[in-house]
């Protein structure tokens, strides 16, 4: 009979406790890992019950073909601390994290990947960090367990460029395990491949960024998602972060200084050109000099008009941007 009251007390505890609001969200994208769930909601709780914070599991099932859902939808029923969202197919990373963004309820998010190379117990430590003042605590892989070529060597160089061209230094964009004040990354609106420059877009906002070293495994099922066919995508996106990040919100001052810059020489050639022709008597029909005026007036028009475009739908993007870059199929769990 006692034991029956303890077990009773204890369910009693833990319902009383799921009814109130999480301090801390666990974000975590998944894309056909069904040879990793287990395991990960395993370490998962045993990492965040002696923590002693209120916690929720976010799963983003990104459109898997494997039996990937039906473990989650098994995982929900027996653990009341996860959710599961479903897209209706593969929207990439970036819209999973974004989806687990709006999704999240508590005040404090952390995201890791689903293929168990990143630590549970690390959620911690970078959870703890951002009580020392900051808004966001990025993962370092320092001793990280991929192959050199194929993934760490074009990761590095991917760090370094994208450090000197955003200003925000860290030693792994790469890393999906990061901490959150949820403010932050509420107010970010990610697509394409925006996932892995996070810290460089809320830099933008004024945020503290810190950095700490954290554990990396290697993968013990599935296969990786990332390859070096990826470089491409996100040297272009690196590009838009660079835009967004010094013109978003005055994309003439872009283009328009070359474009003035242009139309100004062009002017300038062809006054002197004029001067040739009548002041001096000469032809000026043959000459490239009269082609180059003409190119750098017509090319400085189309700059300018290509920044007041840009400013156009700037206003446009800025005052109208609900429109989520997934879609949901269903939801498991609170609301």
């Amino acid at each position: 009979m006692a034991s029956e009251t303890e077990t009773r007390s204890v369910r009693e505890r833990s319902s009383q406790a799921l009814s109130l609001e999480p301090e801390l969200s666990i974000v975590i994208p998944v894309f056909n890992e069904e040879g990793s769930l287990a395991a990960l909601h395993q370490e998962l709780t045993a990492a965040l019950e002696p923590f002693g914070k209120r916690y929720e599991i976010l799963f983003i099932d990104d459109g898997s073909t494997d039996a990937s859902f039906a473990l989650l939808k098994s995982i929900h029923h027996r653990d009341e601390h996860v959710r599961v969202v479903r897209f209706r197919k593969n929207f990439g990373q970036t819209a999973a994290l974004a989806a687990g963004f709006a999704e999240a309820r508590a005040p404090v998010i952390a995201t890791l990947d689903a293929d168990l190379q990143n630590d549970p117990k690390d959620i911690a430590r970078l959870v703890e960090r951002l009580d020392a003042g900051f808004d966001i605590v990025c993962g370092w892989r320092k001793d990280r367990k991929d192959a050199f070529f194929a993934r760490k060597l074009p990761s590095q160089i991917a760090n370094w460029l994208i450090s000197v061209t955003t200003g925000v230094h860290l030693h792994d964009y790469g890393c999906t395990l990061k901490a959150f004040r949820s403010e932050v990354v509420k107010n970010l609106h990610l697509y394409g491949e925006m996932h892995r420059f996070i810290p460089a877009v809320a830099s933008g906002f004024g945020v503290a960024i810190d950095e700490m070293v954290v554990g990396h495994r290697p993968r013990r099922a599935g296969e990786s998602k990332y390859g070096i066919s990826r470089t491409v995508r996100v040297v272009l996106d690196l590009i838009t972060v660079k835009f967004l990040l010094d013109f978003s919100h005055r994309p003439l001052q872009l283009f328009g200084l070359p474009g003035l810059s242009m139309g100004a020489v062009g002017f300038a050639l062809g006054v002197y050109l004029t001067w040739v022709k009548f002041g001096l008597g000469q032809p000026i029909a043959g000459r490239p000099l009269l082609l180059l005026a003409v190119l750098f007036m017509v090319f400085g028009v189309q700059l300018v008009s290509l920044g007041l475009i840009g400013e156009l739908q700037a206003r446009a993007y800025h005052e109208n941007r609900s429109a989520p870059p997934y879609a949901i199929r269903e939801k498991l769990g609170r609301d």
